[in-house]
């Protein structure tokens, strides 16, 4: 690949990094741009993953660093999550995408409002993270990210908070547990099948692991007012580009 593209993809990377940090939805910039860049859809899947698991590692070793990290709960939730998304890869087989994405749209939209109406706080926590729902959201949206993935961040996030009572800077710092380890799990699927374009993910991964560090600082000194619009971004451009992909 000519060494500019790369260049520009490397950028792309950054910038994703640092919006998938605050809200999740990373996916929404670089997914489209390598396939842009001519990768075969499934190369660009798995070359995705490839790239962003860097970007969710190193926002979760910033959120850990600042100590926005449960760490009772993270002994859970992370193999949860990973365990979640090789169960989520198996389903490809069993049901359809296309049937999902009405539910993950109308889903979109209910997490979206129900983050408006609620409005948690920026620092403290309501409860002490419900650890029963805090697995059983781990399991679930870890499946689905392994499944079909898009608002996999939204959903932990809102569900952290509506379900287990976190902080939005809290929730994003949990969430960012279970999205590292469904990355990972798809990442293994996706290097076993060999779908990743390493020449293309390893420097993307660099803009990647700067990304997460700055989205994550961003996310923590913002707080909740950024993550909440970052949020409300993030499902609004979900919601159009599943709604498109729904009526073509």
């Amino acid at each position: 690949m000519d060494p500019l593209v790369i260049a520009l993809l490397t950028v792309t990377a950054l910038l994703a990094g640092t919006v998938d940090a605050i809200a999740g939805g990373g996916g929404l910039i670089t997914l489209p741009a390598l396939l842009t860049a001519g990768l075969p859809p499934h190369v660009a899947l798995g070359t995705n993953k490839g790239q962003s698991v860097w970007g969710s590692g190193a926002a979760l070793v910033a959120f850990w660093r600042a100590g926005r990290v449960d760490g009772r709960q993270a002994g859970f939730t992370f193999p949860l999550g990973f365990l979640g998304s090789l169960a989520g890869a198996q389903l490809v087989l069993l049901i359809s995408k296309d049937a999902l994405r009405p539910i993950v749209i109308v889903l979109l939209i209910g997490a979206a409002v129900l983050l408006v109406v609620r409005k948690p706080s920026g620092e403290g926590d309501d409860t002490e993270g419900r650890p029963w729902i805090a697995a059983a959201l781990a399991l679930g949206i870890g499946a689905y990210d392994g499944f079909f993935g898009p608002g996999t961040g939204t959903f932990l996030i809102v569900g952290f908070v509506a379900l287990c009572g976190r902080s939005l800077v809290r929730a994003t710092a949990d969430a960012k547990v279970v999205n590292f380890a469904s990355n990972l799990a798809a990442l293994a699927a996706f290097t076993h099948n060999g779908s990743v374009m390493w020449e293309v993910a390893l420097p993307m991964a660099v803009g990647q692991l700067f990304g997460g560090l700055i989205g994550a600082r961003l996310a923590i000194k913002g707080g909740a007012r950024l993550i909440r619009a970052m949020v409300l971004i993030v499902s609004g451009a979900l919601v159009i580009k599943l709604g498109y992909h729904l009526i073509r």
